[in-house]
């Protein structure tokens, strides 16, 4: 078995029916949950003019392989209406792969870990609260230092 940690993110409608939706289909379709965040909000990163994000971290164990997860989680994006029309664009539902045990993953289509996360405090929010002592296996930091260190300016506001 393997762990992941997976980020989902949603801002559009019902943004936490989004989130609920999609944790429901990675118990169906990838694996246990072992730990969850809350549920944090922030600005929308990259393209900023664009409503709030709801964002929460799932650790999660699996029998899957990265590619077929990427696959699964990539199939209940589409089954719950994610259009992959502007890059960072609005969407019912994203799901990023942010860690997978301790692997290096460096291909075209998927990169573990993931490339952005230590420029995102969205993202290292969450992971903080489930992960403080999770090192990066590339950064070879914590995640509590990750974020400690983390330039990135917009507000990360915890909602339950």
């Amino acid at each position: 078995m393997n762990i992941a940690y997976l980020l989902l993110g949603s801002n559009e409608d019902d943004r936490h029916t989004w989130l609920q939706l999609g944790t429901d289909a990675i118990i169906r379709t990838c694996g246990t949950i072992l730990k969850k965040s809350a549920v944090y909000e922030t600005a929308a990163w990259g393209l900023e003019d664009q409503p709030d994000f709801l964002n929460q971290v799932l650790c999660i164990q699996t029998p899957l392989k990265p590619d077929h997860l990427l696959a699964a989680i990539q199939k209940t994006e589409k089954q719950l209406g994610r259009q992959r029309t502007v890059k960072w664009g609005q969407r019912t539902l994203d799901i990023d792969i942010l860690f997978f045990n301790d692997l290096v993953w460096n291909e075209p289509h998927l990169k573990i870990p993931h490339p952005y996360l230590a420029e995102r405090r969205f993202t290292l929010a969450p992971l903080v609260e489930i992960a403080p002592s999770l090192e990066h296996p590339v950064l070879n930091k914590s995640l509590s230092t990750l974020l400690l260190e983390c330039q990135d300016p917009l507000i990360v506001r915890k909602i339950n």
